[in-house]
């Protein structure tokens, strides 16, 4: 007879992410992993006085949910100030940002984020007028849902110095109107960081306040796993402290974050040094983060063919090549993963040519390297993805849903690059592994609503190919791919006997789900590592 289990889930619909078993009826959790995934007759033989048995009836018992793009400390730090996401127009805007200014009148400054491009009146770009006109007397600091874009009012301009304008770093630009005067845009952190350094920061134990709520929030989604994209030595801290209280209820795949000014002995001591020191099974590194360009909104994402709607610039890279590329061949040859971040065909085509070099210097190795964003791509590129063994780390929630007002991106590059954008199933095609995630804060971390939106996103026009995802191809980007993008498809990623017990549990079958209804689904039970961490 076996060890009675600690947990034995009975009555379920589990998609187990196995390919050789890809669904059962009952699974049985002993420590922190799983012990048996079968039919429920032969599950019983775990059940014993101490084992908590539930019923799912029918109901998917699914992998927990590994989110491939995630900024935690970023993310959680977002969680205090102004709220901008509902903004969706200027009266929504103004209607928060008094609200907020009223209830916090000893703030110093105003500050918020996650507000949309061209959130101005009648949908034109923001600037300090505007903002001047909701707060005059505090400094206003707003920084863009996607965190490439902040805006000021002209008196946080004047306390920041650079009304009239300032040096900036690459890729960056501090806009400026005819008469030499900042507009209130700063694209890119070379130009808003001074701005941003001004704004008050929480103290410690504040950010372990903000944290554990960003966890808990993770947990009520069925996030089980971060692929952590702006990782530092103070962040792994944060982490390891959480974890040594055993409050860390999510695990973390720290990369570390590699800027222009990076040197390569920086490099090589920072990333190995934590990737020699996080080993913990809720916390580990060994990958490496760069950006090579920023995002189409802001013109700063780069294009091989100039921008439709203003076809002076071709958007910039963030890095001199050659300091790229030897970055690159070093963390490969280092035996570091490499991330980079491009949203743009060429920069896509610039990080592939890098990866390229990095092979022919090195040799060739199980390398996984990978490619954040890929919001567009050249037709030329689509096949190299597969050749060089390189992945596509793509957020379904970044896609737009239509052509409207409601978001600039479409009109940016153009209609005759349509067919190429956020082109998942045609990457798919291509022979390229998919994994899936969020960027939150970015947009919303709930997974269900990106599995959602990947398996309803119709074509912006009729005869754009068709990018929908199935069901089985988005929840495998979600587990069993993402795991593999992270070196650990033999430890977690599926429900399966050995494996860790990372698991979700919904409150109906989300196979007998329609599609459009997949989206309101939310987790009743997840587990991490063999615990409980969320229950309804």
């Amino acid at each position: 007879m076996p060890q009675p289990a600690d947990f034995l889930f009975e009555n379920v619909s589990a998609f187990t992410a196995d390919p050789n078993r890809p669904f059962a009826q009952a699974v049985a959790v002993q420590a922190n992993r799983i012990v048996f995934v079968g039919p429920r007759p032969q599950a019983r033989a775990f059940a014993g006085k101490t084992t908590r048995i539930i019923d799912a009836r029918s109901a998917s018992l699914l992998p927990g949910f590994i989110d491939s793009h995630f900024h935690m400390l970023y993310g959680a730090l977002n969680l205090d100030g102004m709220q901008l996401e509902p903004a969706t127009n200027y009266e929504r805007l103004s209607q928060i940002v008094r609200s907020y200014a009223a209830e916090h009148a000893n703030d110093t400054w105003l500050a918020g984020t996650g507000l949309r491009y061209n959130s101005g009146p009648g949908n034109t770009p923001l600037n300090r007028h505007h903002l001047d006109a909701l707060a005059s007397d505090r400094p206003v600091y707003i920084n863009a849902y996607d965190g490439h874009t902040s805006w000021g009012n002209t008196l946080a301009l004047k306390m920041a110095g650079i009304f009239q304008g300032g040096r900036s770093g690459p890729n960056s630009e501090i806009v400026l109107d005819e008469n030499g005067q900042a507009t209130g845009e700063l694209r890119e952190p070379g130009a808003y960081q001074v701005m941003s350094d001004m704004v008050p920061k929480p103290d410690e134990s504040r950010k372990r306040t903000l944290l554990k709520k960003a966890l808990q929030l993770a947990a009520s989604l069925g996030v089980t796993s971060v692929h952590n994209m702006d990782g530092n030595q103070e962040q792994a801290a944060l982490y390891s402290g959480l974890d040594d209280l055993g409050e860390l209820t999510c695990r973390i795949y720290l990369a570390y974050s590699v800027s222009p000014h990076t040197s390569l002995e920086d490099l090589q001591r920072e990333a190995l040094s934590m990737k020699g020191t996080l080993t913990r099974k809720m916390l580990r590194s060994g990958c490496v983060k760069f950006f090579i360009d920023g995002v189409i909104e802001s013109y700063t994402g780069l294009l091989v063919a100039a921008y439709s709607d203003d076809p002076s610039t071709h958007g910039a890279a963030n890095y001199e090549l050659d300091h790229y590329q030897r970055l690159v061949a070093q963390a490969d040859r280092l035996g570091l993963q490499v991330f980079t971040h491009s949203v743009g065909d060429l920069g896509v085509r610039t990080v592939l040519d890098a990866y390229a070099n990095a092979r022919r210097l090195n040799g060739s190795r199980d390398s996984r390297h990978r490619v954040e964003h890929i919001e567009l791509i050249h037709p030329a590129d689509l096949g190299r993805f597969k050749e060089l063994g390189v992945l596509a780390s793509m957020q379904p929630l970044h896609a737009p849903a239509r052509v409207d007002d409601s978001d600039i991106w479409p009109n940016r590059v153009g209609r005759e690059r349509w067919p190429y954008s956020f082109a998942w199933q045609t990457l798919r095609q291509a022979g390229a592994t998919l994994v899936f995630g969020s960027d939150w804060p970015v947009v919303t971390l709930d997974p269900l609503r990106a599995v959602a939106h990947a398996m309803t996103r119709l074509p912006w026009e009729p005869s754009m190919p068709d990018q929908r995802q199935s069901l089985t191809d988005t929840l495998m980007a979600y587990t069993h791919s993402a795991a593999y993008a992270e070196f650990q498809e033999n430890t977690k990623g599926q429900i399966k006997a050995g494996f860790l017990a990372d698991l979700v549990l919904l409150p109906k079958d989300i196979f007998a789900t329609p599609p459009s209804e997949i989206a309101s689904l939310k987790p009743v039970l997840t587990m991490v590592d063999g615990r409980v961490v969320y229950e309804v």
